[in-house]
């Protein structure tokens, strides 16, 4: 009997680590619906990667530095955090289900700092290996009902010289969209997070979400915006321009990057009254303050002890947390529209709008599924231009961030960058487990068809 106390303690051991479950977060017109309670749901959130781009880690894959964080969340009164890269070889469970226990959804950016989509050769960067990684993250994280969206792309088109890249941001999310599709996954939105850049505005996003490839299309559009700068107002600021500006999209807008340092030592956050009002809510879904970890750009709301023990609040947690303690969401739909069309395709870009075609190589992967993940090893543009610049991680389009940085082989142009007018982050993939093993999301990967029949079996003796 030793053999089946055994195995069947192991089972009831599996079975108790259920994963734990919010409501799934879908998108209706141009705004998210919890799924049970059908009430509009407005992202309240902050960027999170603790490290940045100079010590890339992944805050989800480690216990401890997750449950460090995620009460400060709740008492911060978040409900979603972005993180910008995944070790798409770890094991994210627990982590995911202790932000599902305090109601905290996930939007997962998909791209690892050598996993991307070059702006200089995205031909060479769009490939099977760069889709490998970015599906085997999929497999992973498909699974956990808080999981919000995904980005395939961050700042990816930066400036007019880089809109040539757009057609392979689409290619990303037409695949992306295909794999869910082909894998049996939950249907996650898809989009991309750009930066607000004034000439391209409006024309990027009517291209993002243009055509009749349903699967082309982006399901939610993120804006990196800064313009608020200290204690401005709705129209100074620049955010009733961008209201009218985006008012005929038929999709979830919301601020991807928000919280401008540049005219007081503390942020006083005075957006947040405008971002959760009646103004914006017709068009924007709430936001995601840049940054949570302060990482030497003064954009932080905390401080982590060089040892990663100990958390220090700074005047803008406390400035933030005010101002949402004091700000309710709009009452009833918030003026949310389901009665727009899709946008018009540019006609006079002067290269092709063309959509690429899937890498041939890359099929395989939506009938047999992607595999194990490489995490931060991967390393997909090996064979790209070797004077191609990569930009990791977290990303600020404001002339003002310095904080950006490049792989090792194109650090001068990414000091450069970073220096210049715009830094911004472009990575367009990562990847995280294989079907098999991202089963582990639900804390158990078994099926009750499969326990049923080993407990059967235990009971008939078959391990004595």
């Amino acid at each position: 009997m030793k053999y089946s106390s055994l195995i069947l303690s192991s089972l009831l051991a599996i079975t108790s680590i259920e994963a734990a479950s919010l409501p799934v977060i879908n998108v209706t017109g141009n705004a998210f619906f919890n799924s049970e309670t059908g009430e509009r749901f407005y992202i309240r959130g902050v960027d999170y990667q603790p490290g940045g781009s100079s010590e890339l880690e992944d805050p989800l894959a480690d216990y401890d530095v997750c449950s460090r964080d995620i009460p400060i969340f709740k008492d911060l009164g978040l409900n979603t955090i972005r993180v910008y890269s995944v070790d798409n070889s770890q094991d994210h469970s627990e982590c995911m289900n202790l932000l599902a226990e305090n109601d905290i959804y996930l939007i997962l950016d998909v791209n690892t700092p050598d996993a991307s989509i070059s702006r200089s050769d995205p031909g060479c960067s769009y490939n099977a290996d760069y889709l490998q990684n970015i599906f085997a993250t999929m497999d992973e994280f498909s699974n956990y009902t808080n999981t919000l969206g995904y980005f395939a792309g961050n700042e990816v088109i930066n400036d007019e010289g880089t809109l040539f890249t757009a057609p392979y941001v689409k290619a990303v999310v037409r695949d992306m969209k295909k794999y869910q599709s082909a894998r049996n996954q939950r249907s996650i939105p898809v989009g991309y997070s750009a930066a607000d850049v004034a000439s391209l505005r409006l024309e990027l996003a009517e291209y993002l979400n243009c055509g009749n490839d349903s699967e082309a299309r982006i399901d939610m559009l993120g804006v990196n915006d800064y313009s608020w700068c200290g204690d401005s107002s709705f129209t100074v600021s620049g955010y009733k321009e961008k209201v009218e500006l985006y008012a005929d999209f038929n999709i979830p807008i919301f601020l991807s990057e928000f919280g401008c340092n540049e005219v007081v030592s503390s942020r006083p956050f005075t957006e947040i009254k405008s971002i959760y009002s009646t103004s914006m809510s017709g068009v924007f879904s709430g936001g995601l303050v840049y940054e949570y970890s302060e990482e030497g750009s003064n954009y932080g709301l905390v401080n982590i002890s060089s040892d990663g023990t100990t958390i220090t609040k700074l005047q803008d947690y406390y400035n933030l947390q005010s101002e949402y303690n004091s700000t309710s969401d709009p009452s009833g739909d918030g003026g949310y529209s389901t009665s727009y069309t899709y946008s018009d395709c540019p006609t006079d870009w002067n290269f092709t709008i063309t959509v690429p075609d899937t890498p041939s190589d890359a099929e395989t992967y939506f009938k047999n599924g992607a595999g194990e993940g490489t995490g931060f090893d991967a390393d997909t543009e090996q064979a790209c231009d070797d004077d191609a610049y990569y930009i990791s991680t977290t990303g600020v389009s404001s002339t003002t961030k310095t904080k950006t940085s490049s792989k090792s082989s194109a650090s001068s142009a990414s000091s450069a960058l970073s220096s210049g007018s715009s830094a911004s982050s472009s990575y367009v993939a990562s990847s995280t487990t294989s079907a098999s093993s991202s089963s582990s999301a639900g804390g158990a990967a078994l099926t009750s068809y499969g326990l049923t029949s080993l407990f059967a079996m235990i009971a008939a003796g078959f391990f004595m």
